[in-house]
């Protein structure tokens, strides 16, 4: 696909910032929607600055690219919703809002701000409703150029600007300004539009700057997830394919926070489903790792960061994080992995591509101070790279890899810990530790599939203690684990 998938953060409303942030990359959408609002970087707090400063570092770290929302419902207005708009008395505070939107968004580096009409007023005619939204709109294109981030405006159901058509005719009214472009809602074009959503993404052309990805019934405004209405989701997201769209598409489920992760990993589920190009979803995790007895495609960012690495080693420290924006992060055996438990991700992979660079242009010493810098500093996607890299380079730093692993082992990150457990610590960790790391396989239920050399390694003692498990788990009255099952069953 040419474009990036993204979640929205109103639809993690229950999720501190940080927390939705990360469990939107660690599911492997590579951008997210920032609605801003009173609990997510509140645009009119005292230390505004410092939060848009933390919020920028958190997104360069997890490798996700933004937009940013202006929806946030009673962030102007305690007791009104939405409250005033573009077209209502008050337009002056909405226009506040959207010129601090501008500023936070450009300190972010965001693609966008995204924003719609709002309700006309039962006593506001349509004259003086679209005379409001030309001159508000006209301000806030003002801000626009001083910070030079396009405002995309999103045709909204039961707003002045319901529709495309009526987005493109304020547009051409306002002398068709560059830095004013369209957010289409999909689920919108089901529910409102005389054409389907495939048909308004090619009229939005070159025009659209953000994609909202839901579904919907006809007539009817309620964000569904995708299925449960009338959306063609793998027409829509082929036609964006087809115009070359390289923005975002973030799945927009506002009412669904309170089951957010569970809801993200569904969307994130039906998106691979429905892409245009299904085998994109795993040709990257052949190219970035799975072996294989022939040459391997070479992913451009990835031959290029390698070159960068070995030409100065210190090159790591800044490509390491970006490299789940670069690469994907998407499983790399998606159908029997998702989350990439056992197998890994496309980025783990790619990041241990980058340590073999890393260790062919440097000493043992350097190597091993590199490698623990990168996992002490780096987030949880960093960390996995770094051992899962152990297999590829830990040989000629073994004291620095166990170190790396037991701290590793020592955590509940279930991605982490089945990491920690690859053909490094086969090789080289301690009987006792990895007799334990297994056990802590089998109490998160990670597959055993992830603990490498388990044939090799498994011993009586270790059968010895997962009986006692098994024992404990039955007397509890809780089922014990396949996998547990199958050690004690297989011979010494």
């Amino acid at each position: 696909m040419t474009f990036h998938l993204g979640y929205g953060t109103n639809g993690f409303a229950n999720h501190r910032l940080d927390d939705a942030l990360a469990v939107i990359a660690d599911l492997g959408y590579t951008g997210v929607a920032l609605t801003l609002d009173h609990h997510h970087l509140d645009p009119f707090a005292p230390d505004l600055p410092q939060q848009v400063k933390k919020v920028a570092a958190r997104l360069d770290r997890l490798g996700l690219g933004v937009v940013v929302e202006t929806g946030a419902r009673f962030l102007l207005d305690r007791k009104r919703k939405h409250h005033p708009t573009l077209v209502s008395d008050g337009q002056e505070v909405r226009v506040d809002f959207l010129l601090r939107a501008l500023e936070i968004a450009a300190d972010l580096g965001a693609d966008c701000v995204s924003f719609w009409s709002g309700v006309v007023p039962p006593d506001v005619d349509d004259d003086e409703a679209w005379r409001r939204m030309r001159s508000g709109v006209a301000a806030v294109l003002d801000g626009a150029a001083r910070h030079g981030v396009p405002l995309a405006l999103e045709p909204e159901p039961g707003m002045l600007v319901e529709r495309l058509d009526q987005a493109l005719r304020l547009r051409a009214d306002l002398g068709s300004p560059a830095l004013l472009g369209i957010t289409l809602d999909v689920g919108h074009c089901v529910a409102v539009e005389p054409e389907d959503a495939a048909a308004c993404v090619r009229r939005a052309g070159d025009l659209l700057l953000n994609v909202q990805l839901d579904d919907m019934l006809p007539g009817v405004h309620e964000h569904l997830e995708f299925g449960e209405g009338d959306l063609d989701l793998a027409a829509t997201l082929a036609a964006l394919d087809e115009i070359g769209y390289t923005g975002l598409a973030g799945v927009e489920l506002p009412r669904h926070s309170h089951a957010a992760p569970d809801v993200a990993r569904r969307a994130m589920t039906a998106l691979r489903e429905a892409s245009p190009k299904p085998d994109a979803w795993s040709a990257a995790g052949s190219a970035l790792g799975e072996a294989s007895p022939g040459p391997e495609p070479e992913h451009p960012w990835l031959a290029e960061a390698e070159r960068a690495v070995r030409a100065d080693p210190t090159a790591i420290r800044s490509i390491f994080p970006a490299v789940g924006r670069a690469v994907g992060r998407q499983a790399l055996r998606g159908e029997a992995d998702p989350l990439g438990v056992v197998h890994g991700t496309v980025d783990d992979a790619a990041r241990a591509r980058l340590l073999t660079a890393l260790a062919s242009a440097t000493g043992p010493e350097e190597l091993a101070a590199e490698l623990v810098s990168l996992y002490r500093f780096g987030d949880d996607a960093e960390r996995r790279g770094v051992l899962r890299g152990l297999a590829s380079v830990g040989d000629q730093v073994p004291a620095a890899g166990l170190e790396l692993v037991k701290d590793a082992l020592r955590t509940n990150d279930t991605r982490l810990v089945a990491a920690a457990l690859g053909p490094f610590a086969a090789d080289h960790l301690d009987a006792h530790s990895w007799r334990h790391g297994v056990l802590k396989c089998l109490f998160l239920d990670i597959p055993l599939a992830a603990v490498a050399g388990l044939d090799r390694r498994a011993d009586a003692e270790l059968r010895r203690m997962v009986a006692a498990l098994a024992d404990e788990r039955r007397a509890a009255g809780r089922t014990v684990p396949d996998d547990a099952l199958d050690l004690l069953r297989s011979e010494t």
